[in-house]
């Protein structure tokens, strides 16, 4: 799944060809990834539109327009969003195509057909799509030593388990909570209750140095993030920990190990990352 960075590389690739257009087709092929509205409803409200910004929240992007309504998408899995030739190769598992007035077409491709579309209009609460009930993002200055003491002191799940839950810090996912608990030196099985203040305060300073050095690792030109079909700008190189099994540590010689915790693997070295008793 695209966790933070990637979503973020997504908008910063996407909002420039974007901003300005406006939608002057809406072909739905699979009225499965509307969540919201109806599919009639939908394919309304959302042609003639005119994009004025594209923003993100955790893994949540969201198109919003000049009349005050917004578009908000989850990938989960699998999904893509391209801005194309109109005349470019349809992918087998393409879902929506969004005719734009400048000749291209944004289009929403998904092989396992997870990813949702919300459609809300200007002044709508949003009730449906989860975003009230995230986290704070990973560079927000309410990212403190407080606010973390605050949520894992009397936590009996694993550090691991709490940097995976979206209301506690939004957007990380598997791979970057294996690189902070390395960046870190914390044990990704360690209770949230047991850290002590000297691991809280290198977290404060982890999370968002990881994800920012992610977002810039991540970068690419819309040339590249088409001819990638949107899929291979991860740049997993740069990756110190997570897929990392099998291999010798560069810090103290250890070879990482994979462990299962509450269904999910993680990567860490035992030897930076030391399990307490």
């Amino acid at each position: 799944m695209p966790e933070l960075p990637e979503v973020e590389t997504i908008r910063r690739v996407l909002e420039p060809q974007l901003v300005g257009r406006r939608v002057t087709s809406v072909s739905l092929l699979n009225a499965r990834v509307i969540a919201y509205p109806d599919r009639d409803d939908f394919i309304k409200m959302f042609s003639g539109q005119v994009v004025q910004k594209m923003s993100r929240r955790g893994k949540y992007l969201t198109m919003r327009f000049e009349s005050g309504d917004r578009l908000t998408v989850h990938l989960r899995m699998t999904g893509q969003l391209l801005v194309t030739p109109g005349d470019y190769e349809m992918e087998k598992h393409t879902h929506l195509i969004a005719g734009l007035s400048d000749g291209n077409q944004l289009r929403y491709i998904d092989v396992r057909r997870f990813g949702r579309f919300w459609y809300l209009k200007k002044d709508e609460a949003d009730s449906v799509t989860g975003q009230e009930k995230l986290g704070l993002e990973p560079d927000d200055d309410n990212l403190t030593a407080l606010y973390l003491k605050s949520r894992l002191c009397k936590q009996k799940k694993s550090i691991k388990e709490m940097l995976l839950d979206q209301t506690f810090i939004a957007g990380i996912g598997n791979i970057y909570s294996d690189e902070i608990l390395y960046e870190a030196g914390i044990y990704p099985g360690a209770k949230g209750g047991e850290l002590s203040d000297e691991d809280i305060a290198r977290l404060v300073k982890v999370i968002p140095k990881v994800i920012s050095f992610e977002i810039s690792a991540n970068e690419t030109t819309e040339q590249e993030y088409l001819a990638d079909k949107g899929q291979e700008y991860r740049n997993t190189p740069y990756l110190k920990a997570y897929g990392h099994a099998g291999r010798q540590c560069p810090v103290c010689g250890e070879i990482f190990k994979k462990i299962k915790i509450a269904g999910r693997g993680s990567c860490y070295c035992p030897g930076c990352q030391r399990k307490r008793n």
